[in-house]
């Protein structure tokens, strides 16, 4: 796991994005952002692969991780960087048998019970939320705060990821609370230019880093 952790983790959605993700992921590598998922929950698994192979042949060479929502077994078959996983998704150490290391393997939590779970597992990192309110999932968890990201920094050494309705207004707040990275949906894919938010949230989180150092 490479110290420090890519601060902004864009989340590329095709039921959201504006673009198609091919240009969408292009631009956004092109502003620096070196670490992706793709979400795709309403594609069949044969779209789903298909997409992330046209992904990574476009991100791979520049060295910037894919990451697949859900997925083990599209993220094995694809060779991608790593699969995330949900509290519903495969347990992580079943995940892990499927994408060993060096893959990343990153898992979602929502309370302080999931947390110190996710933190005794193989997982790379731990993304939490949602920090506030999101309309990004049809079935939303509740609402931790930004104080839950301060409670998290405090139980585990693993990396922390911060999801849900998270905007580049909010981020410095966030990043100060613990996070390591900033999971972003709507905020990058609807922005006029998400290239350009991308490169607004990677100057607050060099800002806030170095302001700690």
């Amino acid at each position: 796991m490479p110290v420090p952790f890519p601060p902004l983790y864009a989340i590329l959605d095709p039921s959201l994005a504006t673009s198609p993700l091919g240009v969408l992921a292009d631009s956004l590598a092109k502003s620096g952002v070196t670490l992706m998922q793709l979400r795709d929950k309403r594609s069949a698994a044969r779209s789903v692969f298909a997409e992330v192979q046209s992904l990574l042949a476009m991100l791979a060479p520049r060295d910037i991780r894919l990451i697949v929502n859900d997925r083990a077994d599209v993220a094995a078959l694809s060779q991608a960087a790593g699969v995330h996983v949900g509290q519903d998704d495969l347990p992580v150490e079943e995940a892990r048998k499927l994408c060993p290391v060096p893959m990343w393997l990153g898992v979602s939590t929502h309370n302080l019970e999931q947390l110190r779970a996710a933190d005794l597992t193989s997982a790379d990192y731990i993304a939490v939320g949602p920090i506030f309110p999101t309309d990004t999932k049809e079935n939303p968890d509740a609402v931790v705060g930004v104080e839950f990201v301060r409670r998290a920094r405090q139980l585990t050494r693993k990396p922390l990821v911060a999801i849900g309705g998270i905007t580049v207004e909010r981020s410095a707040d966030v990043y100060r609370a613990g996070a390591d990275s900033l999971a972003v949906i709507s905020d990058l894919l609807v922005a006029p230019d998400p290239a350009s938010r991308a490169r607004e949230y990677l100057k607050i989180a060099e800002e806030v880093r170095a302001s700690a150092g």
